[in-house]
């Protein structure tokens, strides 16, 4: 396969996986563990400066005043408390207890608008019911609203003339976690409603003469990001309602403060799984609380754009899907830590700037095609081993088989290419007649002895094993990698088959009182070296001028002699002692006058 065909499906392989893992991130599936990382990361509570005040309708109230309801009168009694001092007295009392309608006690109510009238700083709650609703338009169509305003429960009406009133919904999320807010309500008939926190901010700064800070920007339907500043109880300092029923607290504490009076008990129902805290509930007044101190630091978030993200969700996965495959571990691991941490930086700079980016996604698909493609390469790498051990394990060097695996199929160059290379040829002199005298079995004894001597010296010295052609040896240097003096360890292989050959030759002379030797040619030059042959049969062989060269000069070298050409002769230089023999042997097909040499040694 072509390195541009290779190409092309590489890339296709990763715009198609990156395609795949963008439309999860779409569908929504998750989202929740999304919101889960998102948290962990963005959500970095730094406590809260005292500035507003949680004070609880705990179970200490509840167990002195009785269940709720109570008597309006008893809320009545802490607003008074609360500005008894008129040159200390909150900036604004936020009442998070809904008074529906007249209660059974007018005195009571009465008692409540009259406070409420009175100090002029008190707000009370109100909430909407939301449910699906057919919605008909102007132009006679219709659509079903999923969060259409079914109810709205607000003060009743004597106290809303006198106090002010601000929305207390809090809506968490599809996993059941509060990250966002409702800015406003649009209630039908009634018109837009600010969320409580809101209208308590802006009580305060027109209690300390300032201008408020631009409200957040929301969605369509008036959600925010709420970035949380303290955590759970981290508003509450233990103050429960009868500490002021009882006057057991400093009115004077509270001065010039936003005090939030409201459930902090568990049996209320009240309390909700917040982006700050998943292990630990956090009650509907500290919730308040937390959006207040977000408007009071003016930081407001926007979420990037869903289409922007899962751009970059796309890209970011096809390209380091590209980049892992094929590529060794290390590599791997390297690319996919500054995609991943690169990304996590990404988040925060943004979310410093007010910009939300999904955190979950690029790190979590980065991950899983990072461990996805180490699992293919090493497989593939193992297929390759495999294939090169089968191509070239019987006939090269341990050393070249190494560095063959490490380069893969990239080092082998197969179907053929120019190579320059030594080429040596080496055969057994005398050994037809020897043959003729002994049995069979002897004759592939001793021939088996030669063999394995000529192997033994070609791989020690790093050679390419081609072939065996009955007693002769063929191997080649400097193919299909290349080697550092490459024509130097072909001579010395040859040096080393000659002097081999003696010690097996006297064994010959005792055993069989007939003697064998070696005659050897070595060449250097251009060749093509490839997987030769027909598709059924292949050898990894060098064809052409240069390896017919040597085997003309090998078959001209008398026993215990090694021939060598001009070209090795001038690149061994000094390192050798040679023997020119000019044109006195005849090669077959070679030219008059092609000089022939003796190697006589080698340092």
């Amino acid at each position: 396969m072509s390195k541009h065909k290779k190409w092309i499906i590489r890339l296709a392989a990763a715009l198609a996986v990156a395609a795949a893992m963008t439309a999860l991130a779409a569908s929504g599936l998750l989202g929740s563990v999304d919101g889960a990382a998102s948290d962990w990361l963005y959500q970095r509570p730094e406590g809260t400066d005292g500035e507003i005040v949680v004070i609880g309708i705990d179970q200490r109230a509840l167990d002195e005043l009785g269940p709720m309801p109570w008597p309006r009168s008893y809320i009545a009694e802490a607003i008074e408390y609360l500005n008894s001092d008129p040159d200390a007295h909150p900036a604004a009392i936020g009442i998070d207890v809904l008074f529906i309608g007249e209660s059974a006690d007018p005195d009571a109510d009465a008692y409540l608008v009259e406070a409420a009238e009175q100090y002029g700083n008190v707000l009370c709650a109100s909430a909407a019911t939301f449910g699906s609703e057919i919605v008909h338009t102007e132009n006679g169509e219709f659509y079903l609203d999923d969060r259409a305003v079914l109810a709205w429960d607000s003060p009743y009406d004597a106290l809303a003339a006198y106090c002010e009133t601000g929305h207390i919904n809090a809506m968490h999320d599809s996993d059941g976690v509060i990250r966002h807010m409702m800015l406003w309500i649009d209630v039908p008939g009634v018109g837009r409603v600010p969320s409580f926190s809101r209208r308590l901010y802006e009580m305060l700064c027109d209690a300390q003469g300032v201008t408020p800070n631009a409200p957040p920007e929301t969605n369509a339907e008036g959600f925010f990001y709420l970035p949380f500043t303290d955590r759970p109880r981290g508003y509450y300092d233990g103050i429960s309602v009868i500490d002021l029923l009882t006057g057991e607290v400093d009115s004077t504490e509270f001065a010039d403060k936003i005090v939030l009076i409201g459930p902090y008990a568990a049996g209320m129902q009240d309390d909700y799984v917040t982006s700050v805290d998943h292990a630990k509930p956090m009650y509907g007044i500290e919730i308040q609380a937390n959006a207040i101190d977000a408007f009071r630091a003016g930081y407001s978030v926007r979420e990037v754009g869903e289409r922007l993200q899962l751009a970059l969700v796309f890209l970011l996965c096809a390209a380091s899907l590209y980049w892992f495959y094929d590529r060794r571990v290390l590599l791997s691991v390297a690319g996919w830590l500054a995609v991943s941490l690169g990304w996590l930086g990404l988040c925060v700079l943004f979310y410093r700037s007010g910009h939300l980016l999904h955190v979950l996604y690029v790190p979590l698909f980065v991950t899983v095609l990072l461990i996805a493609t180490v699992a293919v390469n090493y497989v593939h790498a193992q297929r390759e081993k495999h294939r090169v051990q089968n191509t070239f394990g019987h006939y090269i060097d341990p050393g070249v088989m190494k560095q063959l695996i490490e380069q893969g199929s990239g080092g082998l160059e197969l179907g053929g290419k120019l190579y320059d290379i030594a080429v040596l040829f080496v055969d057994i002199r005398g050994f037809t007649t020897m043959s003729e005298a002994l049995d069979p079995p002897t004759v592939v004894e001793i021939i088996n002895k030669y063999l394995t001597l000529t192997t033994e010296c070609i791989m020690k010295n790093h050679g390419t094993l081609d072939k065996f052609v009955g007693d002769c040896t063929m191997a080649f240097w400097n193919a299909p990698l290349p080697q550092d003096d490459a024509i130097y360890l072909a001579c010395r292989a040859a040096m080393d088959m000659v002097e081999g050959s003696k010690a097996v030759g006297e064994e010959l002379m005792e055993r069989f009182g007939r003697t064998v030797s070696f005659g050897v040619g070595v060449n250097y030059g251009p060749a093509v070296v490839g997987n030769i042959g027909a598709p059924k049969r292949m050898d990894y062989t060098a064809i052409g001028d240069t390896v017919n060269t040597a085997a003309r000069l090998e078959a001209n070298a008398p026993g215990g002699t090694v021939y060598i050409s001009r070209a090795v002769a001038d690149a061994l230089g000094e390192r050798a002692k040679t023997t020119s023999l000019g044109g006195s042997i005849k090669l077959k097909g070679k030219a008059e006058g092609f000089e022939v040499l003796t190697l006589d040694a080698l340092e």
